[in-house]
């Protein structure tokens, strides 16, 4: 018998696109107070746009992926619309460092297929051991590699590298491009493009990684 999936959640029920509601009102206050918290953690001020969330879904092909990874997933817009994209077999870990918004997702995503990790992104194989969980075929970060320790970006980077699939994506929005300076001796040159309907408008890097 397999051990249990550490951490194993149940995921949320996602509400449909609309006016700004009491339960955004609330996402967006808890963001600011992470990223007043933490500012070298928390790349922005508010939680993603739909627009960047859709772009995500699409650039790392969410559909297609069996095991979706999300670093720095916040208080869990951009995690919800990743568990709407995916198929009812495929596996999502999210790997978030602060301890609030790991709570916060830990008591709002009921989903069988949600896995939470709370730490860096540095431990990302020991989180994806510990679930029981194959390479991923796409993995997702929002976490801000212009704020972050370089020593700690550069083992971000090279732990992204060596557990992503052969073939699979790594897709990184970010205000700055730091993220290519780390990523690119390890995967090539990325595919650049920009999100403009967010706050603050984002760059969207997307990487493949050969030998598939």
């Amino acid at each position: 018998m397999n051990p249990p999936r550490a951490e194993k959640q149940a995921g949320p029920e996602a509400a449909p696109a609309g006016p700004l509601n009491f339960g955004q009102f609330r996402s967006n206050y808890a963001f600011l107070c992470g990223f007043v918290r933490n500012p070298a953690q928390v790349g922005s001020i508010v939680p993603s746009s739909r627009q960047l969330e859709q772009r995500l879904v699409r650039s790392a092909r969410i559909r297609d992926a069996r095991t979706v990874v999300e670093l720095g997933p916040g208080t869990g817009g951009t995690t919800a619309a990743f568990l709407r994209a995916m198929t009812p077999t495929a596996q999502l870990l999210a790997v978030e460092l602060d301890s609030d918004f790991h709570q916060r997702l830990n008591a709002s995503i009921f989903d069988p297929r949600f896995n939470l990790a709370l730490g860096s992104a540095e431990r990302l194989a020991e989180f994806l051991s510990a679930c029981w969980l194959p390479p991923p075929d796409a993995i997702i970060s929002g976490i801000p590699f212009s704020t972050m320790p370089p020593e700690v970006s550069s083992q971000v980077a090279a732990t992204v590298a060596r557990v992503l699939k052969p073939g699979g994506r790594f897709v990184a929005y970010q205000v700055r491009g730091h993220v290519s300076n780390f990523m690119t001796p390890h995967l090539g040159p990325p595919h650049k493009s920009w999100e403009v309907i967010n706050l603050p408008p984002v760059r969207v890097f997307t990487w493949v990684k050969p030998g598939a």
